[in-house]
């Protein structure tokens, strides 16, 4: 940076107003900027280049509550929006699922209008009355632990009204469970090899034959002997469904214990169930407004094509 003062004399040749410098200096005592003047210049140059302060790193121990607040945000949503971890607490589901485990529900393809199919684990809230009334557990300071952590989704939650069973039949389907014969769905007959061994597929609740409603489920618990699921509810109510907007999401692995850790896919015998009662034939679409319009323009056309040609003979 060059500093410029004007001389009262104005002649160029003087040495009269130009900053002169001592011994070290840039003038005729030397070759070396003053300190004043080398201060300066660098105080000139920081606009210039646009170099920033180093930035003061803070200590972990600053860092720490704000990494736990974004990982507990973080928690929060996934719970919200895309996977929930569930505990089991019952045998209902044995041997699919054993006591104690912790099965991940997939609640994000139910935001996309996806709706439980035959053959899926899902877990959904208490219909009404499924669930018998129980005084609350773990009322301590474990008990106020456990419900934090299972608001943000670090762990299963002790105290929602949650159940956990197989969808066999939805709305429009007919469902025959009679003792001493397998379950039949639309008239297809079900190999439940998921079954608990031993366990009856509806010996000790018959049902008869029922029409789901639109909009419900009909599902039943794999050890059929020893769950409270559609069949002992609609023997009692006349009801036993479970509405669909009742659904919390579909479990789609064992996440914990590791040893038990699998896959809950759909079993291969529900592939063979047709989409409507057996014997019945699906209601038929009524003709798109492109299909009429196609068979009213055909005859004509073919009626001008043959008066043309009398013309021309």
């Amino acid at each position: 940076m060059s500093v410029q003062q004007s001389t009262e004399s104005g002649e160029s040749g003087g040495t009269e107003g130009r900053p002169t410098t001592g011994p070290g200096g840039t003038g005729p005592g030397g070759d070396q900027p003053a300190a004043g003047q080398e201060a300066a210049a660098e105080s000139a140059k920081t606009p210039e280049t646009g170099a920033k302060p180093a930035r003061r790193k803070r200590p972990f121990w600053q860092e720490l509550p704000i990494l736990l607040v974004i990982a507990l945000l973080l928690s929060l949503g996934i719970k919200t929006f895309f996977v929930q971890a569930f505990s089991i607490p019952s045998g209902s589901m044995e041997n699919t699922l054993q006591i104690g485990d912790r099965v991940l529900v997939d609640k994000f393809t139910p935001w996309f209008g996806a709706e439980p199919e035959r053959g899926e684990v899902v877990v959904f809230h208490d219909p009404g009355g499924w669930l018998e009334e129980t005084a609350p557990k773990n009322d301590g300071f474990m008990g106020g632990v456990q419900k934090v952590l299972s608001t943000v989704g670090l762990m299963p939650s002790a105290d929602e009204k949650d159940l956990i069973k197989r969808v066999i039949a939805v709305g429009g389907d007919t469902v025959e469970c009679n003792a001493g014969s397998p379950v039949k769905v639309n008239g297809v007959a079900l190999d439940e090899p998921y079954l608990f061994p031993g366990a009856t597929p509806c010996d000790n609740d018959p049902v008869g034959t029922v029409t789901v409603p639109e909009g419900k489920l009909w599902v039943m618990g794999d050890h059929r002997n020893n769950s409270r699921d559609s069949r002992p509810h609609h023997n009692l109510t006349g009801d036993g469904f479970v509405p669909v907007d009742d659904v919390v999401g579909r479990a789609f692995v064992v996440a914990w214990p590791i040893s038990n850790w699998s896959t809950l896919p759909v079993p291969d015998t529900f592939d063979e169930v047709p989409s409507h009662a057996a014997g019945t034939l699906p209601e038929q679409a009524p003709p798109a407004p492109a299909a009429l319009a196609l068979a009213g323009v055909v005859p004509i056309a073919l009626w001008r094509r043959r008066r043309s040609r009398r013309r021309t003979g």
